[in-house]
């Protein structure tokens, strides 16, 4: 005990007087693995020695002897959190799952519900290793040597959001989660893809909304590539520029790093058309990310659930669809044609059916909703990992370079052919609310 003690001292030590990249933390009992950082069911998240379970109610700690890094584990009933303070950055995260003495069954996610390992099932006995690829961010602005030079403006909702609180959260969720050990590691050489763009965009945090931008990890090889999510809801260009989110990632993004741009629903609100700023600013967008040597990819925003009486989707969204193919063309840059293929997506889902992929609940479906929620713009889980989909598929269909990314988790996806809502598979997290994101 008294050398776990020492070790434990010289860690907090070691975390307060350095920025530390790499960490190991034995999950389960009283047995720790040597050069590991103990971890157990009574460890909460404490912002002195900065690691944790963000709640410890409910968790156990399970010793089947053996080994003692993977004979023994965490596990939980519901959803439990990790947390660590570190630094922003691209980083591997390498898993121990399973238990030695019966199955398991795991889903991960980190920061807002971002789909990163979906229905890990181990067999008896078995022990599995999972590598992720996380990146990490904060609202700072900074020089190279540090030095603050700006922030980006957060809205006060995004106060609560586990992806600018300088921690990262790994959520470990499903029927079964039993984990034995995290490994983090700094990740100096993965290829960032920088997503920009609004609510049907962003990392929503909260049951039972979702974008397709949260479930794209999902899709791309760990370790070689690592999506940075900086889309918020209600945002449009300008307000994108104005807030410092597209300072904050020309401030980050590196040569072969990638920039996609979805802007579009929120842009063509009342007073806004795409010759007021929206064409002007997606050129000078492209221009930068040229100039830093990154790789500008434009995405046209997806249809509103919207028919017309012959069962086929009406365009809501005016000229700007056709505004960003335009400037694909004149500026020679990729696109991925969400809004066509969204289309042909509801179309084959239907009028009706088309409900299950956006955010349509009876009353009282959800903690704390007395009223039944209807929005035609906003994707629950299934309809975001469809759309993520059609996003893969346009990079796969049109061979672009970041084909040779994406990952098995790919099926070959036909928009003609949804997958069966019954059959999707997504753990709900514990984070709900019933209040619309900003936005339409």
């Amino acid at each position: 005990m008294k050398n776990k003690v020492g070790f434990l001292m010289l860690f907090i030590c070691t975390l307060i007087f350095s920025q530390q990249t790499t960490f190991k933390f034995d999950f389960g009992g009283e047995r720790v693995e040597k050069g590991f950082i103990p971890i157990n069911s009574t460890s909460k998240f404490d912002k002195k020695i900065g690691y944790g379970f963000m709640d410890i109610s409910g968790l156990k700690s399970i010793d089947n002897d053996g080994n003692a890094l993977t004979g023994d584990f965490i596990t939980s009933e519901k959803p439990f959190y990790f947390s660590v303070a570190i630094p922003e950055g691209n980083y591997d995260i390498k898993l121990n799952l399973g238990d030695t003495k019966g199955t398991s069954e795991t889903t991960v996610r980190v920061e807002n519900r971002r789909l990163m390992l979906n229905d890990i099932k181990t067999k008896q006995g078995e022990i599995v290793e999972k590598q992720i690829t996380v990146h990490v961010k904060d609202s700072i602005i900074r020089k190279q040597d540090g030095t603050q030079i700006g922030i980006v403006k957060l809205k006060p909702r995004e106060t609560k959001y586990l992806h600018w609180d300088n921690l990262l959260t790994i959520e470990f969720n499903d029927k079964a989660p039993k984990v034995c050990s995290v490994i983090i590691q700094a990740n100096k050489t993965a290829k960032t893809i920088y997503l920009t763009g609004d609510s049907t965009v962003v990392d929503a945090q909260y049951e039972p909304w979702a974008s397709w931008g949260q479930m794209l990890p999902y899709f791309f090889v760990t370790n070689e590539v690592v999506i940075a999510n900086y889309a918020e809801s209600g945002e449009t260009l300008k307000a994108f520029e104005d807030r410092h989110r597209i300072d904050k990632i020309w401030n980050k993004i590196k040569s072969g790093d990638y920039l996609f741009i979805q802007f579009g629903h929120n842009d063509q609100k009342a007073g806004n058309s795409t010759k007021s700023g929206y064409r002007k600013r997606l050129k000078e967008w492209i221009l930068k990310a040229k100039e830093l040597g990154a790789i500008p990819v434009l995405v046209t925003s997806m249809n509103r659930r919207v028919f017309d009486e012959n069962n086929k989707i009406v365009n809501t969204l005016d000229d700007f669809p056709d505004a960003m193919r335009e400037i694909a063309k004149e500026e020679k840059v990729d696109l991925i044609d969400l809004n066509a293929l969204s289309k042909t997506l509801f179309e084959a889902m239907g009028p009706e059916n088309a409900k299950k992929a956006f955010v349509h609940y009876s009353a009282n479906a959800y903690p704390n909703q007395p009223n039944a929620l209807a929005d035609d713009t906003h994707f629950n889980p299934y309809g975001a990992y469809e759309l993520a989909q059609c996003v893969v598929k346009s990079i796969v269909d049109q061979n672009l370079p970041l084909k040779k990314y994406i990952s098995k988790n790919y099926k070959n996806f036909n928009p003609q052919k949804p997958d069966d809502v019954e059959k999707f598979h997504w753990p709900e997290s514990v984070f709900m609310e019933s209040l619309k994101p900003d936005g339409n």
